[in-house]
């Protein structure tokens, strides 16, 4: 993931979930790592920290992407579904979709 602004990171966080939806599709048969993951937000960070250092340092700087983060994981399934489909077409979604997918594929490794 490249190296982000505090304003950019924090719209790429607000596009996280939505991102996924441009990558592997909504209606798509596989099920959606980023919806149905089971990570932790401790596990979510470490997995950001561990991959791209250069975004982390710039996320653990601001509180309203840690927010966003910490209320999408914390949300249930159906409302995650609902933050991807509204964030499907955005710009920051699709510029991040593939570091986001990563995350959240191999975020229960940490």
């Amino acid at each position: 993931m490249a190296n982000l602004s505090s304003t950019r990171l924090v719209a790429a966080v607000c596009g996280l979930a939505l991102s996924l939806t441009a990558a592997i599709g909504v209606a798509s048969a596989d099920p959606d790592p980023l919806v149905n993951t089971t990570c932790s937000y401790e596990q979510f960070v470490a997995a950001l920290n561990a991959q791209s250092p250069d975004t982390a340092k710039a996320f653990n700087t601001n509180p309203d992407a840690q927010a966003v983060l910490h209320r999408f994981l914390d949300s249930p399934v159906d409302v995650r579904q609902q933050v991807i489909a509204q964030a499907a077409s955005t710009e920051v979604g699709q510029q991040f979709a593939a570091g986001i997918l990563q995350l959240a594929n191999t975020c229960s490794n940490y």
